[in-house]
């Protein structure tokens, strides 16, 4: 299903199949809602069961890389390469003190680079072993490599906490994600977080009268004389 198609879903349900264009819940609140139920309940498999369903993941596409001061993004001076993408990375859902990025590296999806934390770079010039090998890590959301030996595309894949921003990256020449596209959750956390929702945050709603009169303004309940 569709993020659109869930809303409406759970909006027809709240109103017995009554909605109209008058509406007074909004489908944009249903969505921001369906989006942080999908995390929580991505945080809650993982710390319970370390699962992930391989219909939450996401593909970033190709993503530009620029090189740039090594000095200024990791706050020393080192004699290396250090490039970072052009734009920034939508912010993941974070999972077992983790950011859940199930994927770094060549556009082939074979040459995997480490993902470290940002502290542990300035050590990479001085390990015998590992300095001259690739990492990445991020920085304000930006995602920096570390000796990327000629690399100039990256792909980055992950669980993204709103996954609508993925919208405004390139896949082939198509937009990563659209409207038209399945929601990345599967079905059975559809039904949960439906059922989540119908039993809390949407019965205050429920029970408040919606316009059934198509006429912008609310519905007055009338009175018996």
């Amino acid at each position: 299903m569709t993020l659109n198609e869930i809303a409406y879903n759970i909006l027809n349900i709240v109103r017995g199949g009554r909605s109209n264009n008058d509406e007074h819940i909004s489908l944009s609140q249903i969505k921001f809602t369906v989006k942080y139920y999908r995390a929580m309940m991505i945080r809650r498999d993982l710390a319970r069961n370390n699962y992930m369903s391989r219909h939450i993941e996401q593909d970033l596409g190709c993503l530009s890389l620029e090189r740039v001061n090594a000095s200024k993004c990791c706050g020393f001076d080192i004699d290396c390469e250090v490039y970072r993408t052009t734009v920034k990375i939508p912010k993941t859902v974070r999972a077992n003190f983790k950011e859940l990025v199930t994927y770094v590296g060549a556009v082939d999806g074979i040459d995997r680079i480490p993902l470290v934390q940002s502290d542990y770079v300035k050590f990479l010039p001085y390990d015998k072993f590992t300095k001259n090998a690739k990492k990445a890590f991020f920085i304000e959301d930006y995602l920096y490599v570390y000796n990327p030996d000629g690399m100039e595309l990256i792909n980055v894949r992950g669980v993204f906490e709103d996954p609508e921003e993925v919208a405004k990256f390139d896949c082939n020449g198509t937009d990563c994600y659209d409207e038209n596209m399945p929601f990345p959750m599967p079905a059975d956390m559809v039904q949960a977080i439906t059922t989540a929702l119908l039993s809390g945050e949407m019965m205050m709603m429920a029970n408040t009268p919606g316009d059934t009169t198509l006429d912008r303004t609310q519905d007055i309940p009338r009175t018996q004389g």
